[in-house]
């Protein structure tokens, strides 16, 4: 009995290991599938949408709507910099999250100039737990 119980425990803590779930975005290319299953994320903390992607986000920009719309997030996988050519060459594409809590930091000048544009562990951590409304990809990049 002994050795059937055993047996079971190590089948069961291999087959939990092995079955880890693997992140929804793997490469900036996959980014639509966040937009396909937006229903997984919705009313649920930004936090758990950032997890499901791999890529490094680089940069990003909250927008504080006026009262009665949602405020949002812009994400990208490129630099501002790189972001900025993009935009002007029309190869633009960013994630877009629709969030029920109000973003001022940007829209107040609040942010320092040489971070305005980036997406950092400090922003996870203070806008992480903000509820996710909408999620939307817009552009051909």
């Amino acid at each position: 009995m002994k050795i059937i119980l055993k047996t079971f425990i190590i089948l069961f803590l291999f087959a939990n290991i092995s079955c880890k779930a693997q992140q929804m975005i793997q490469t900036p290319d996959d980014i639509y599938k966040l937009e396909s299953n937006e229903e997984q994320f919705l009313n649920k903390p930004l936090k758990n949408l950032l997890k499901e992607i791999k890529p490094e986000i680089q940069s990003a920009f909250g927008v504080k709507t006026p009262k009665g719309y949602p405020c949002y997030f812009m994400f990208s996988f490129s630099s501002s910099r790189e972001l900025k050519q993009k935009m002007i060459e029309g190869k633009f594409t960013g994630l877009y999250v629709f969030v029920k809590e109000p973003v001022d930091e940007w829209d107040n000048g609040k942010r320092p100039k040489e971070i305005e544009f980036e997406w950092t562990k400090e922003d996870v951590e203070k806008y992480g737990n903000f509820t996710v409304e909408r999620i939307k990809v817009i552009g051909n990049e």
